[in-house]
């Protein structure tokens, strides 16, 4: 049907599923390409629906597919008449071309990855933000009027830009329901779906300058304003044609800027520049490469992607752009113009710009409802029954629970389709309402919010669920609309730093309340979300009266009334006077403050049901002193160099009510280093942590390994098991608390099984620590400052210099480099360590590769007087136990059996010194440590030879060396053959 080739995307998945599973009477097969047509539609679908067999052995032994909901994924091209083929035709032609061999499903998959798609989109996208920024860099260097008005304002141009490039998408995603252009008697949804490239060609009118004349006059006035129309009436005589009313703060003009009487004359070849040729458009205007590409306004789901521009990827590049200020622009461009990856990804973990893929959205968003459902409902339903509603509505689309429940059986409390069983159980059916009022009742915040991706997530979550629930509930007046927005309006809060974020977060917010509704007179204007999306640092506070309940009562009465207010007069003043009572509230003080701003949710329930957030990993030496100061003053678990992401941990328990959820995606490093024993300590005092799940290196762009912790706000310390999950959430172990509040320094070991700290035990059993043997400090921190490195040596203030990647086990390998060593200059660079010469000067020393991915111990030993960098750690031997040779040490250290201990006790890329520290040493006289230190001789030999690294001899010779002095380690350690093969991961029943 025509309705369900957008609507039932569900039931088409299901079908091919039903047919590739060989209920059809065939064989299994693995995926199907499919087109989805309606008859009288120009466009339709062509779509690569894949199984996602999951088998299982029976009693008996036989292997069969265990049964699961809907396994099928699909990834669609949206094609036709109306539609840019770009994608497709870029991403098939290639197959289609290859006449000599049919495609296999690999190949097939790749075409459809829209991965793909969003890179090459983003990178184009990238590309006009900084064509548009710096097109507006010369508009205002030139035009003094210009000038003024945004400097009055308070206008920059970066986040101009990025407004711009907002407001221009977004009216490309609503244009494909075709509410522009719509003729003065003619029906909603029958507009062009190319309007913004009509207006540029003049077929609404003509103009001297496209932005100045068309494009402001469209948003700050047609969009904006519409002179208090009602949608069905609004007849834009400038364009001859109606136009929607939008409202919503994407089309106010930004800082306010005074648009009607300062010209801002942006060349129109920034909007398009085309040119036809043979090959097609050749433009590289705004509008000729968002012409390319399809446009739909669904967000994906984890079993359904459009291969398309969705406003979830308009997320994804703004996230990328989070962290671009006008102060920080021209290092991000000289990090881009470098051309090296390996710059940008500097830049974006200097300010801690990464994205959170959707299905770990998904995930925990799911998980955090679940929870708080469980909470709320205390005993009504089980949390079992919960995750059953929750799942349903992931998977079944709201027309087939209908059908679902129709042809229900009331034996057992379960429900029939043609295809699958579900279990709806009576307590589901028989709290219905208490359920449902609950998903309505709850508040969420997202103190990092970024570009929206958890405010979207969890809408996503309650409305399917709701829509079951209305099953039950035989009410006409729930849609997906009304509960969109009445989620918005009650339940969704944000904060972020940047501004840019916050636009796209409210932007995400608005295209949710529009996607599934076509009729534009079922939908109200867009609500205003200054005061439930807003920009500020969550990290900061002011000093403020709680206590003054007849002006917060004031501020909470206006606040609902700005949310709905569409008049632009009546909306400034009602800002206006929002301002003013904060502004008193908090003596005059524009510092964003939880308790303020969010006051109802204070004043209703005491704090957020649920805080969930993907925190900045910035690293506080990143931070002026300033801002350190500010935080250590506010925050109790500072330590060392630790992360925000820990600020934010101690914030979500100062805003949260008691028993309600944290769920943060954070990295792993918290679980073990020293810098976090703070942190950790406060998280098991104040709150009951349910589950970890260890996700993998390459989740997302983060350079270090992430997991995801829910928490529960609670301080009763009862005994408690935790759950341990796989990258697939799947249960991989439980961790029992008393175990980590037997840890002095509360360390969490997420990844290891019973037998491995079984064996942990043994190895540990009798021994001292490293840093009572030996203790390391790391080399000499230059900031990049290429003074310091050079590639000849100039005096003799010249010294040899090794980074970590010239650390080898036992050897050093030079790429001849020489440091300047400077230590009045070196100073000079926040948190420079220049380091005294008598550390690199000592006889001999020992030096680790502080960073690799391999988690590996690599422990060089040194006898010259070179210079390290602090990529690496470096023994002081002036520490040195008497009792204990330092070639022995490094025996140990390089050995199988503390590389096992280590890589699956800390599993951190980064080699931290208290890690290191506590690496356990058995005791031993010298004369037992004598036969380590032949060996030890034998490998240096070998390895400090010029042609080791070329020899294979010799290298064979090292490693025969290797696994002979790892049977002494054994036998030092008292290891049993059994442990043995633990240790050396060839035991495969070992659980």
């Amino acid at each position: 049907k025509e309705t369900s080739l957008e609507r039932a995307r569900t039931m088409q998945r299901n079908f091919v599923a039903w047919y590739l599973n060989g209920s059809r009477g065939g064989v299994m097969k693995d995926a199907a390409l499919a087109a989805f047509v309606s008859p009288d539609e120009e466009d339709w679908r062509f779509s690569l629906v894949k199984m996602d067999y999951k088998f299982e052995k029976t009693k008996t032994g036989k292997v069969k597919v265990k049964e699961k909901f809907t396994p099928a994924r699909r990834w669609s091209f949206l094609v036709g008449a109306n539609e840019k083929s770009h994608t497709a035709q870029s991403r098939l032609v290639k197959i289609l071309a290859n006449d000599e061999q049919a495609p296999n499903l690999q190949e097939i998959e790749k075409a459809f990855d829209i991965e793909t798609v969003t890179k090459e989109f983003f990178l184009k996208y990238r590309e006009l933000f900084l064509r548009t920024k710096e097109e507006l860099d010369r508009i205002v260097k030139k035009d003094t009027k210009v000038e003024a008005d945004f400097e009055a304002k308070g206008v920059d141009t970066v986040n101009f830009a990025k407004k711009l490039l907002g407001q221009i998408i977004f009216l490309y995603f609503l244009q494909k329901k075709g509410w522009f252009g719509v003729g003065r008697d003619d029906d909603w949804g029958t507009g062009s779906k190319h309007f913004l490239r009509e207006l540029f060609d003049k077929k609404h009118g003509d103009y001297n300058n496209f932005f100045n004349d068309i494009l402001e006059p469209l948003f700050y006035e047609a969009l904006r304003t519409g002179q208090e129309r009602e949608h069905e009436d609004y007849y834009y005589s400038r364009f001859d044609c109606k136009i929607p009313f939008l409202n919503g703060g994407l089309f106010d003009p930004i800082g306010n800027y005074d648009w009607v009487h300062t010209d801002i004359i942006i060349p129109d070849k920034l909007f398009s520049n085309s040119k036809k040729t043979k090959e097609g458009d050749t433009g590289d205007g705004i509008l000729d490469i968002f012409d390319r590409y399809n446009f739909t306004v669904k967000e994906d789901e984890p079993l359904e992607k459009e291969v398309a521009i969705d406003p979830e990827l308009l997320g994804k590049a703004y996230e990328k752009f989070n962290a671009i200020r006008p102060d920080n622009y021209d290092e991000f461009k000289k990090a881009l113009k470098s051309g090296k990856k390996g710059e940008e990804n500097k830049f974006n973990k200097k300010f801690g710009v990464y994205y959170t893929p959707r299905e770990i959205v998904h995930y925990m968003c799911q998980q955090s409802l679940i929870n708080y459902l469980t909470t709320e409902l205390d005993g009504k339903a089980s949390k079992e029954d919960i995750e059953t509603l929750i799942n349903i509505g992931e998977h079944i689309s709201e027309n087939e629970v209908v059908a679902l429940i129709k042809e229900q059986s009331i034996k057992e409390g379960k429900q029939k389709t043609s295809d699958y069983k579900l279990k709806l159980t009576e307590s589901i059916r028989k709290n219905a309402t208490l359920i449902d009022d609950k998903m309505a009742d709850i508040i969420v915040c997202d103190p990092a919010v970024g570009s929206g991706a958890f405010p979207v997530g969890m809408m996503s979550e309650i409305v399917r669920a709701r829509n079951v629930l209305s099953v039950f509930l035989n009410d006409n007046s729930r849609t997906a609309y009304e509960f969109k927005r009445c989620c918005i309006e009650h339940s969704l809060y944000g904060v972020d730093i940047d501004s840019g974020a916050v636009e796209i977060a409210k932007l995400r917010l608005w295209l949710s309340l529009v996607v599934d509704e076509d009729d534009i007179k079922n939908i109200k204007p867009l609500p205003n979300l200054d005061y439930k999306v807003v920009c500020g640092n969550s990290l900061l506070g002011v000093e403020k009266n709680l206590f003054n309940n007849e002006l917060f009562n004031e501020l909470e009465k206006i606040k609902p009334l700005f949310f709905n207010e569409t008049n632009p007069t009546k909306k400034q003043e009602y800002k206006t006077q929002i301002d003013e009572l904060i502004s008193q509230i908090t003596n005059g003080h524009k510092e964003f403050d939880f308790e303020v701003y969010f006051s109802e949710v204070f004043h209703e329930k005491g704090g957020f049901d649920v805080v969930i957030a993907n925190p900045p990993y910035v690293n506080i030496v990143n931070l002026s002193e300033k801002q350190r100061k500010a935080y250590r003053e506010r925050f109790s678990i500072t330590k060392n160099k630790v992360d925000l992401y820990a600020y934010f941990i101690e914030l979500a328990e100062r805003i949260l009510n008691y028993n309600s959820l944290l769920c943060f995606i954070i990295p792993q490093t918290w679980k073990a280093t020293d810098s976090f024993s703070k942190l950790r300590e406060f998280i098991f005092l104040h709150f009951r942590l349910d589950k970890i799940a260890n996700l993998e290196f390459g989740t997302f762009a983060a350079t270090v390994r992430p997991l995801i912790i829910l928490m529960t706000k609670n301080d009763n310390k009862e005994k408690y098991e935790i759950d341990i999950l796989k990258n697939d959430f799947s249960l991989l172990n439980h961790i029992n608390v008393e175990e980590i509040y037997g840890s002095s320094r509360y360390i969490v070991d997420t990844e290891s099984s019973l037998v491995d700290k079984k064996t942990f035990k043994k190895i540990e059993c009798k021994c001292v620590n490293l840093g009572s043997v030996i203790q390391f400090t790391r080399g000499i921190k230059t900031s990049n400052d290429k003074r310091f490195i050079h590639k000849e040596r100039k005096n003799r203030d010249y010294f040899k210099l090794f980074r970590g990647k010239n650390i080898k086990a036992y050897s050093l390998h030079w790429s001849g480099e020489y440091i300047w060593y400077r230590p009045d200059l070196m100073r000079e660079k926040v948190g420079c360590l220049p380091h005294s010469r008598e550390l690199f000067e000592v006889p001999e020393k020992l030096i680790t590769q502080r960073v690799n991915s391999s988690m590996q111990l690599l422990v060089a030993y040194d006898t010259s007087e070179s210079f390290f960098l602090d990529t690496t750690n470096v023994s002081k031997l002036d520490t040195l136990n008497n009792n204990y040779k330092l070639k022995f040490i490094l025996t140990i250290l390089n050995s199988m059996l503390i590389n096992y201990w280590y890589c699956k006790k800390y599993r951190m890329p980064t080699i931290g010194l208290y890690e290191l520290h506590s690496i356990p040493i058995k005791p031993i006289d010298k004369r037992s440590q004598k036969p380590f230190i032949r060996l030890a001789d034998k490998i240096l030999a070998l390895t400090e030879s010029d042609d080791y690294l070329q020899n294979p001899q010799k290298q064979a010779k090292v490693k025969a060396l290797e696994v002979e002095i790892d049977q002494m380690v054994y036998q030092l350690y008292g290891l049993t053959p059994e442990e043995i093969k633990i240790v050396e991961g060839e035991n495969k029943n070992v659980d």
